[in-house]
């Protein structure tokens, strides 16, 4: 296991994991949009959790979440995760926003900075959840073709008002620190690093909640270093390890000993990055997902990501 690469979208995940890594990678740390997407396509191989030891010290909705786990079979291990929180620029905003609403406003046009993937569709359907209950929207991943094409509709609406579309971090933190952006969807690497150089950027779970990703350590069906491969799921998911990441990266461990390693590594960074109340922040998270036809409910009722993904292309952008 001695070559690596970084892809940037969840898309690419999954062309990296083509024809289980196509005998060249051994392993991919997916996010929860990605997931099923490799699994359904035969790409993953099952994942033996009795082989890493630190999963036992996993918190609960980490140890067989949906996005990895299939009737009762786990295609990954849990890494970390964190949210879609809204970033603003606090020389725009001297008061923190507390609503997503900013970001479909015109008076913010030109200077709106959002995710740019299908995925991204839940955002739009998190927010309509909270302002037009009349749609039923109850799972911002589960949607019927008119709650769909609501959120469509309301993502076209804000396509004018919206100067970048960012799939690259790097990218987001130049246009903000450049003050083309002043606000948008971002991830807590971004709020750490602009903080880091000294920017005056702030960060907020609104009123409506957020949407958020979790990333899991897939082995490739045709990993070509299998016992590589374990040897480094057991190493990722150490609570020491954990912590390093987290830290590093702005986001919140998996394993529930990380607390106290992070806070050696930075004082207060447990608590930044809600590591010491999973359960209670964990429940205004809406982590992403992979849309498919059947429902929760066993109705074949909902919209696959096939469709998000057309939707995005064609319609949205």
């Amino acid at each position: 296991m001695g070559e690596a690469t970084y892809p940037n979208t969840s898309d690419e995940f999954v062309t990296l994991m083509n024809n289980g890594g196509g005998g060249q990678w051994d392993m991919a740390s997916s996010s929860g949009d990605a997931d099923l997407r490799i699994i359904y396509a035969g790409d993953a191989h099952p994942v033996n959790i009795n082989l890493i030891p630190s999963w036992k010290q996993f918190f609960p909705a980490f140890r067989s979440p949906p996005f990895n786990t299939v009737n009762g079979v786990h295609y990954g291990v849990s890494l970390q995760w964190g949210p879609n929180v809204l970033m603003y620029s606090k020389k725009a905003f001297p008061t923190p926003p507390t609503s997503w609403s900013v970001i479909y406003s015109k008076k913010y046009a030109g200077k709106i900075s959002v995710y740019d993937g299908a995925i991204y569709i839940a955002d739009g359907a998190l927010y309509l959840k909270a302002h037009n209950p009349s749609l039923g929207i109850t799972d911002p991943y589960e949607l019927t073709q008119p709650q769909f094409q609501a959120v469509v509709n309301l993502l076209k609406t804000q396509h004018p008002l919206v100067k970048q579309y960012w799939s690259s971090a790097p990218a987001q933190i130049s246009a903000f620190a450049n003050g083309d952006v002043t606000v948008g969807t971002s991830w807590p690497y971004q709020v750490s690093t602009l903080t880091g150089q000294h920017f005056p950027i702030g960060a907020v779970i609104p009123k409506e909640g957020a949407t958020g990703w979790a990333d899991t350590w897939m082995l490739a069906a045709k990993a070509p270093h299998p016992n590589c491969a374990y040897m480094w799921m057991r190493y990722i998911s150490t609570p020491k390890v954990q912590a390093e990441q987290a830290v590093s990266y702005g986001e919140t461990p998996d394993n529930m000993l990380a607390c106290g390693y992070m806070n050696q590594i930075a004082k207060g960074s447990c608590e930044q990055y809600h590591a010491n109340a999973p359960a209670r922040y964990f429940n205004s998270i809406a982590l992403w997902k992979t849309p498919v036809v059947t429902c929760d409910n066993g109705k074949p009722d909902c919209v696959p990501y096939t469709d998000w993904v057309a939707a995005w292309n064609t319609q949205i952008k």
